[in-house]
């Protein structure tokens, strides 16, 4: 059984600007979500973290600290981990990073649940696919989920346990939306500040030698067009930790986000690092244009696939997820049909 979320074209740049009230009447087209959680939940034992993963990360108090199992969530907000001690790791394991307001699987935008299937369906085993839940899980608290020292820690160290766990050499990720700004520095690591939080901090040496593909879907790399018409009036369109996208004078930008600025020049989240996109997409606006530069793509990056006009947001994620499986596998851009309405 699937359930089918609607909601309006405007709602959609509201919540990525920050706002949480819409206005009383929209008229823009509808974008359509369905989710496959009932059909996961039921017909995949490893719903949530696996015993033997949850073991694991209990014995570590740096691991422990970050609850992954989110028993807050009804503990059923990620996947992954072996179903028995000998279950091997013969696939590069892949970790998905879900983006502002979703969850690891399920909720009403989604989670991994399309991709996770796809996986499974492709041989990969519970052991080699891990999704986690990042934030509060809840469109209300949209505004306040920005590029915190909370979010980024948390991100870093779940790759970090995936990557123990396994022994793999390498892992794979995958991020939709605000993930892959997320897990683009949590890779990347080296100096940060949080402004809102404990102040200037350093996340590490960089993971991006232990990253075999990053893929990196729908994201704002260069901030939200949104974000500038509101102003840096919420953490999430914030100008030092946000999406917030500067002001042009038609050569020069000024004033973007300083988490964003801080990514731009940088390279080495991965061997192979690529973007899915869409110029439909509803929240990063048309042609996923800011100031004339593609938001969507990834600095530095080695491809990309643009998805057909019709897709939108969270389409780009649920409806790909066979595009996804095979860029991770080929590092090609995929010619898969991307599933997108």
């Amino acid at each position: 059984m699937q359930t089918t979320i609607r909601f309006p074209l405007t709602v959609s740049l509201l919540l990525a600007a920050g706002c949480t009230t819409a206005p009383e009447e929209t008229v823009a087209p509808e974008e359509t979500v369905a989710t496959t959680s009932a059909r996961l939940s039921t017909s995949d034992p490893a719903l949530g973290l696996s015993a033997d993963f949850r073991a694991f990360l209990a014995a570590s108090p740096t691991y422990a600290a970050f609850d992954f199992a989110r028993g807050d969530l009804d503990g059923a907000s990620a996947y992954g981990g072996r179903l028995a001690a000998g279950d091997a790791v013969t696939h590069e394991p892949i970790v998905f990073v879900h983006g502002n307001s979703d969850r690891g699987v399920g909720g009403s935008y989604g989670g991994w649940d399309a991709s996770i299937d796809a996986a499974r369906a492709a041989g990969y085993g519970p052991q080699e696919i891990y999704a986690f839940t990042w934030g509060d899980a809840d469109a209300a608290l949209t505004a306040y989920q920005y590029h915190s020292e909370e979010n980024l820690k948390r991100v870093r160290t779940f790759l970090q346990a995936v990557l123990a766990y396994t022994g793999a050499a390498k892992i794979d990720v995958v991020a939709h939306s605000m993930g892959v700004t997320l897990a683009r520095k949590a890779i990347l690591g080296g100096a940060a500040s949080d402004a809102l939080g404990d102040g200037s901090y350093n996340l590490g040496a960089s993971l991006g030698s232990q990253i075999d593909t990053f893929l990196g879907i729908s994201g704002a790399n260069v901030g939200l067009t949104s974000c500038w018409y509101t102003g840096p009036s919420t953490p999430t369109c914030g100008a030092t930790n946000g999406f917030y996208p500067g002001t042009s004078n038609g050569f020069f930008v000024t004033g973007r986000s300083a988490f964003l600025n801080d990514l731009l020049p940088r390279r080495g989240e991965a061997a192979y690092v690529a973007s899915m996109w869409s110029s439909g997409d509803e929240v990063l606006g048309p042609g996923a244009l800011v100031w004339g530069v593609n938001t969507a793509r990834v600095p530095g990056q080695n491809g990309e696939r643009q998805l057909a006009s019709s897709c939108g947001h969270f389409a780009s994620k649920n409806g790909t997820a066979a595009a996804q499986l095979a860029i991770v596998a080929t590092h090609q851009p995929s010619t898969a049909p991307s599933g997108c309405p």
